[in-house]
């Protein structure tokens, strides 16, 4: 069999049909990638958005829990501790670190005292670790209160009595809400650590 001038021709013109349909299906590949990749940097951004408002919420939780708190703490501190001085929120800067309490209590004179309040709506345990690290760093932001004796009080919504043992054992106070007021949950023999 020859192969004529139309044969050739034929076989070009299936080449350049199989030719233009491979570069379709490749249009078609890469609209798909870039709509794939819109669609990819889409949900980052929605899920970068949900983690700003997870992280909002949790905010306003704390907060939420931290001013439940605040009036029973507040009424422990003055009545069993003779606190004088009860401030929430207290932020601190110093050579470009930062520590942020809770509830900072205190009295001078003849209590001479310091009590830092940690609250918790789950108590977790890295919370004791992050309660101790604020006793051990409290002086180094506070130089005027480096004569006091100091104390830390974990206060929680909800806390496994593992935990509560453990904080106890920490040398720490466990304050506890019960029909809505929190509550020291400390046992009478209870010997807390000074700072």
């Amino acid at each position: 069999m020859t192969t004529t001038y139309e044969d050739i021709l034929n076989l070009f013109r299936e080449n350049d049909v199989q030719i233009k349909q491979l570069l379709r299906a490749q249009q078609e590949t890469e609209r798909r990638f870039q709509d794939t990749e819109r669609e990819q940097k889409e949900t980052a951004r929605q899920l970068k958005e949900l983690g700003k408002q997870i992280g909002r919420l949790g905010e306003k939780f704390g907060s939420f829990t931290e001013g439940l708190a605040l009036p029973s703490m507040a009424r422990i501190l003055r009545q069993q501790f003779q606190m004088e001085i009860i401030s929430p929120s207290v932020r601190a800067s110093k050579a470009g670190q930062h520590l942020e309490i809770d509830v900072l209590a205190y009295a001078n004179g003849e209590v001479n005292t310091a009590y830092i309040v940690e609250v918790k709506s789950h108590l977790r345990e890295e919370a004791i670790t992050q309660l101790k690290n604020i006793l051990d760093r409290f002086r180094a932001f506070f130089p005027e209160h480096r004569d006091k004796r100091l104390f830390g009080i974990l206060a929680a919504v909800d806390l496994l009595p593992t935990l509560r043992e453990r904080i106890l054992n920490e040398g720490l106070y466990v304050a506890r809400i019960h029909d809505g007021i929190f509550e020291l949950d400390t046992p009478a023999d209870f010997q807390p650590k000074a700072w």
